[in-house]
């Protein structure tokens, strides 16, 4: 029997791995436990939007739906993202290949091509693109990173703390302000985050699901939102854990 815990609802079906997303509770070191001592620290953030142990993320592209997915392998679990959500396939046994399957849903990848099952059809897929996970020797005392392009833009959660660091037009204005979370949403894997003053206003949407830069065209699992000064950006994001 399947349990939510294991961040699948089969009910979803993929849609043609389109539907509704079912996440587990962030995992320990998606927790952020190493919180520096203080009163207000980081939220917990949903597992969807970290990469666990994986150390890359692959891009997908899917026949005959034109479906774009993104997959990282988490020791024998797979974490698989499409534009609608997230799952996590556990690894099955086979001859030849990595399959990953939890009920009617399987990945079975075979180097550079996959074929993915679902109880509404077969996707073949070929290998598109890879980008080496995010790390916080990437980026220290970050839990998370957003970013996206046309004017680059960029936006950093602290791992120990409600603060974010903004930068705007190419790194022209940096500014760290406090945020309040107004949406947490475990099972969606969606966070929305604002600052309560009204006079320096801003909103950051962060939702699992396959995300690819608009000009490298790598692979994130996240899509973010940024909202500021009456302008909204869309852009990309990966969730950084300690142990990254």
């Amino acid at each position: 029997m399947m349990t939510p815990s294991r961040f699948f609802v089969l009910g979803c079906a993929f849609v043609a791995i389109s539907g509704c997303a079912a996440m587990e509770s962030p995992t320990s070191a998606e927790r952020t436990k190493d919180n520096a001592g203080g009163d207000a620290k980081a939220p917990l953030f949903p597992s969807a939007l970290f990469s666990g142990q994986a150390e890359q993320f692959d891009a997908w592209h899917c026949r005959p739906a034109n479906q774009h997915l993104i997959t990282a392998v988490d020791g024998d679990v797979l974490r698989l993202w499409s534009l609608h959500g997230a799952w996590r396939l556990p690894q099955a046994v086979v001859a030849s290949g990595a399959r990953y399957q939890d009920g009617e849903i399987s990945f079975w990848n075979r180097g550079e091509q996959a074929l993915v099952e679902t109880p509404r059809g077969q996707l073949k897929c070929d290998l598109a693109a890879r980008r080496e996970a995010s790390t916080r020797r990437d980026h220290p005392g970050v839990m998370f990173r957003g970013q996206g392009n046309e004017p680059g833009w960029t936006v950093e959660l602290a791992h120990d703390a409600p603060k974010l660091t903004l930068s705007t037009d190419y790194g022209e204005n940096v500014e760290t302000l406090p945020y309040m979370v107004s949406v947490m949403d475990n099972d969606a894997g969606r966070v929305v985050l604002e600052n309560a003053n009204a006079d320096d206003f801003f909103r950051v949407r962060i939702e699992a699901g396959a995300c690819f830069d608009g000009m490298s065209g790598h692979p994130f699992p996240a899509r973010v939102t940024l909202t500021m000064d009456g302008e909204q950006y869309s852009g990309c994001g990966q969730g950084i854990a300690p142990s990254a």
